[in-house]
């Protein structure tokens, strides 16, 4: 296989221009942009949320929810300030 060098590079730049148009061209560049974004973003994202993350983010929602604060708190501190709360108004 031969190397394709600069002067046949911009031939079929020239080539594809004349087939699809500036404005296409321009369309077909973004879509190739922003694939190549996702496809880099999903690539690079950390495994999926185990169960226990899920449970640790639904517990710290309802605790705001409540009026907990929650910054700067371990999910059991959080539970006992939420139990304090809901033996207060029994």
């Amino acid at each position: 296989m031969a190397f394709i060098g600069w002067p046949e590079l911009i031939l079929i730049l020239a080539i594809i221009l004349l087939l699809f148009g500036a404005g296409r061209l321009r369309g077909l560049a973004k879509a190739v942009g922003e694939s190549i974004r996702e496809f880099k973003k999903t690539t690079s994202e950390e495994s999926p949320k185990t169960s226990e993350e899920e449970e640790e983010e639904a517990i710290i929602e309802a605790a705001r929810k409540m009026g907990v604060e929650t910054e700067g708190k371990s999910v059991e501190q959080i539970l006992n300030e939420m139990n304090k709360k809901v033996a207060k108004k029994g």
